[in-house]
């Protein structure tokens, strides 16, 4: 059985064993030809003995199955001599996991083969769905904002002229495919009362890799090979912005840590300078996927700084992708106080525009009683999926269970890319049958 598994499709490991077959047929000719056909008819000649001793007269089908028999003895013999050959080379650089070595290389040519999929947001939310995707595929790329200026990344950011590491180092741990260990080191926090204290290790890493380097692209790009990294983390401008919001009442808060202590009601954010430069590798990622995931997180300060970048919006538009809100599970006290989910879409239109979102995907499991009781207790209510109102904004609905039972009022990452997978099966089935589904379609 487990020699079969070396036969799987997509493990691109047959078509080099035909190869090799080859290559031991045209040995076996060359050999053949220097040391004279009498080696051959020798061999020939005891076949036709043991046939005529098997049955009693010459048989060419029984000489055949002998042949045959020969043929798949000595496949057999080079699957196995071949296996052998790599387990070996594997064994040295990854002792730990050449037993399982053919279930390796087939997960890794799986995800290789999984749709493209473009992640934009940042914070908590953006790390839990990562964690998802790189199940699915190793086609990813996400696109986190560059606007937060709290805590050690604010720190940083101010103290060293680099862009806000915090939320870029959340992604890479969480498409990370690395020990335990080398997760807690990047997520540990020094504590006490030295310089050090509140700083992420990861943080620091990222910040180091970035004075080396040169840049942050290229810093991410390092680090990912250090965490052995599913997919590519990118920042959405590598310029220094400020989040500024324009409340209903006309003030104006600065900064994207003060915007949620307000507690006003939020008009419109913009970003200062207001013209940032993209990140092309970003708008690359934008114009060749196959789906473009917009959260989950906080609307304002972490999904909405990445389509304020000059040409995030525009690449969005353009896009031949399917695009997909998630909807957060839970109100925002600060950010979306008393949203319903087309509330939250139409933010995002009257921001980037329309044509930006496709399907909004929204939690249909009702929130436990304690836990609704608790968020309600901060100001947080469970988001509504007003599915005529979307409708009316041209976005598709689906509707389905995607919390966390262990924690209720956030997603779960397994459930998130169930649905997300699931949409883009549902579309791509549709299309190859001529029919394409309707932009109001509310999908269960």
């Amino acid at each position: 059985m487990y020699l079969l598994k070396w036969l799987y499709p997509g493990m691109k490991f047959k078509r080099w064993l035909l190869l090799f077959a080859a290559g031991v047929m045209l040995v076996s000719l060359g050999l053949a030809l220097v040391f004279n056909y009498k080696y051959l008819d020798v061999i020939e000649e005891a076949i036709f003995r043991f046939v005529y001793n098997w049955r009693g007269s010459y048989d060419y089908t029984a000489t055949a199955l002998v042949g045959t028999g020969v043929v798949v003895l000595g496949l057999a013999i080079m699957l196995v001599a071949t296996r052998f050959v790599i387990r070996s080379l594997i064994m040295v650089l990854v002792p730990e996991n050449s037993g399982r070595l053919v279930d390796l290389i087939y997960e890794k040519r799986r995800l290789e083969n999984g749709p493209a999929v473009t992640v934009i947001g940042g914070g908590h939310g953006l790390s839990v769905l990562l964690r998802g995707v790189k199940q699915a595929t190793s086609n990813v790329t996400a696109i986190v904002t560059v606007a937060d200026d709290g805590g050690s990344s604010g720190r940083l950011s101010a103290g060293l002229g680099i862009i806000p590491p915090g939320d870029m180092r959340n992604c890479l741990v969480a498409l990370a495919d690395t020990e335990p260990l080398m997760e807690k080191l990047f997520q540990y926090r020094f504590e006490g009362e030295s310089e050090l204290a509140g700083h992420s290790f990861g943080n620091l890493f990222i910040a180091a890799m970035n004075e080396v380097t040169g840049d942050m692209e290229t810093a991410l790009l390092e680090s990912s090979k250090v965490l052995a990294v599913k997919g590519r983390v990118l920042p959405a401008s590598n310029e220094h912005v400020r989040l500024d919001a324009l409340m209903t009442d006309g003030t104006v808060v600065e900064g994207e840590s003060h915007i949620p202590e307000a507690r006003k009601r939020i008009r419109r954010v913009k970003l200062h300078p207001a013209h940032a430069a993209p990140v092309q590798a970003a708008l690359d990622a934008i114009r060749n996927a196959d789906i473009i995931l917009l959260g989950p997180g906080s609307l304002y300060t972490s999904i909405m700084p990445n389509l304020l970048v000059d040409g995030v919006a525009e690449a969005l538009r353009e896009s031949k992708a399917l695009k997909l809100y998630i909807c957060n599970v839970m109100t925002q006290p600060g950010e979306t106080d008393g949203y319903t989910a087309s509330m939250h879409v139409k933010a995002i239109l009257d921001h980037a525009g329309k044509g930006v979102v496709d399907y909004a995907l929204v939690n249909s499991a009702k929130v436990p009683e304690k836990t609704a009781r608790s968020y309600a207790a901060q100001g947080a209510t469970p988001v509504i999926a007003d599915s005529e109102a979307l409708n009316g904004l041209g976005v598709g609905v689906i509707t389905a269970d995607i919390v966390n039972e262990a924690d209720p009022g956030h997603h779960d990452s397994d459930k998130l890319t169930r649905q997300v997978m699931k949409l883009l099966d549902t579309l791509r089935s549709s299309e190859g049958a001529g029919r394409r589904l309707r932009s109001d379609t509310t999908l269960k």
